[in-house]
């Protein structure tokens, strides 16, 4: 019998509520309708004080270590942040520097950004996209952008978004049918070394 997939979300929100952690929830909840999975949430705005000043990952508490490893041990990555001056917010990039580079070789990867305006949607293709390529993962083929009108008391509203939503889960689920049948030859070559 196969565990189900291990599906992290990373939210790059500041505060609590977060319409980053709400998009990332909803992203959950949506591969989780389709793929047997276990969800995890790491906010990264419940983490910051932990995070400063930290230079180098032995620094971290363990509670900071606790959520790099379970990023590092995801199956299914979804990360969202909201655009801070056309960009992920520093929190973000500081968190994925502590990650290791080759932790996230091959892992499907839903990219996601909340903004003020329509007009930080490029965000996703000319700043998510290249960090996560660094990291050699598979970005999914849509990315979903959503804005303050999008949201409703921090909840997915916007029937266009909900519809955006579920095609970039859509899309995704061949590629997220291949991690499953990957992960047993991966264990196989492991034991084979």
């Amino acid at each position: 019998m196969t565990r189900p997939l291990r599906l992290v979300a990373v939210s790059g929100g500041l505060q609590r509520p977060s319409k980053a952690a709400a998009l990332a929830e909803h992203l959950l909840d949506l591969i989780a309708g389709v793929v047997p999975c276990e969800q995890r949430l790491v906010e990264l705005g419940q983490l910051a004080p932990q995070l400063a000043g930290a230079v180098w990952r032995s620094q971290l508490p363990h509670a900071v270590e606790r959520e790099l490893a379970a990023v590092e041990q995801a199956d299914i990555l979804v990360v969202a942040t909201p655009v801070y001056r056309g960009s992920y917010t520093g929190l973000f990039k500081h968190f994925f520097d502590f990650i290791d580079q080759d932790a996230l070789i091959d892992k499907p990867v839903l990219l996601a950004a909340t903004g003020g305006s329509e007009r930080h949607a490029l965000m996703i293709d000319h700043q998510l996209r290249p960090l996560f390529s660094f990291f050699q993962a598979r970005t999914l083929p849509l990315g979903v952008y959503a804005t303050d009108k999008d949201f409703a008391d921090y909840r997915v509203q916007d029937e266009a978004l909900l519809q955006r939503a579920a095609l970039a889960v859509q899309r995704a689920v061949p590629l997220l049918a291949l991690t499953r049948h990957a992960r047993p030859a991966a264990a196989n070559e492991a034991v084979a070394a």
